[in-house]
């Protein structure tokens, strides 16, 4: 299998980094009130660890992450073979003790996706992925099984997996776009593209003007490898490496039969500005 040492280096920095960030999140004070650019000393460590541990594996390959810490500084920033690195996504999970959040890993070369790692270190429930080799669940103790999208149809019968509302009572713009049967809301991109991707979900729209590669990275290869369709809100292709590593374009992420309908459900949505 293509990128298998890189999988494995991958798979082997999340779970060190995942106990290293439930060590931290069991002494953590919860924070009811985290704002969304909250970060952590819990942040930092993951991310000294996780760069250290790939580029002591890789070390001729380039790092992009959200932290700065000091590991990150002295790394080549640019390069064919980069790697994506969000260590808390989700941070506001975090913060609340409320289990929404995720250690993230991507490796980009020539620009495409070809790995991405989501574990949920406080529920021990890990989805990863390799560019033609499928996406793969692993529950707990369970062993590893491959995931797939759902076969959903229409999205009157959807499930709509979004960011947690300031206002639950009021219908976002996409709920009130999509009209789904039902809505999930969670923090952390990561977390929604692995719901997609193991058919829990059906659709996920993100309509932050502005985000990063280490955001979806990760989850966006999860999605395609499990048979589901990835873009823009208006069917762009997602490029990363890109200035300051931001992502302008929205995020549509589909079991790929929906995703025509979104596109257009959503294109009325923003034409309304």
């Amino acid at each position: 299998m293509l990128f298998a040492d890189e999988l494995d280096a991958a798979l082997e920095a999340a779970r060190e980094a995942g106990a290293l960030v439930l060590r931290q999140y069991a002494a953590f004070r919860a924070v009811p009130d985290a704002p969304p650019d909250i970060h952590t000393e819990a942040d930092r460590q993951a991310q000294e660890l996780l760069l250290q541990r790939l580029h002591h594996r890789f070390p001729d390959d380039a790092f992009c992450a959200e932290e700065a810490t000091p590991t990150l500084a002295r790394l080549p920033q640019a390069g064919p073979r980069r790697w994506i690195i969000d260590p808390i996504d989700g941070s506001r999970g975090f913060a609340r003790k409320n289990d929404e959040f995720a250690v993230m890993i991507a490796l980009v070369v020539e620009g495409q996706v070809q790995l991405g790692v989501v574990l949920e270190p406080a529920r021990y429930r890990l989805t990863y992925a390799v560019r033609g080799g499928g996406c793969w669940r692993r529950d707990g103790a369970a062993p590893a099984t491959r995931c797939y999208v759902s076969d959903v149809s229409e999205l009157s019968s959807a499930v709509l997996v979004q960011s947690r509302s300031r206002d639950p009572g009021v219908p976002s713009g996409q709920v009130q776009a999509l009209q789904p049967a039902r809505v999930i809301e969670v923090f952390s991109a990561g977390l929604k593209l692995a719901l997609v991707a193991r058919g829990e979900a059906d659709v996920y729209v993100n309509r932050y003007q502005a985000f990063h590669d280490w955001d979806v990275a990760a989850g966006h290869i999860l999605v395609e490898e499990a048979g589901g369709t990835v873009t823009g809100l208006a069917g762009q292709v997602l490029h990363y490496g890109g200035d300051g590593a931001r992502q302008r374009d929205g995020v549509l992420a589909t079991n790929g039969r929906l995703h025509p309908a979104a596109l257009g459900a959503l294109a009325r949505l923003l034409k309304q500005g």
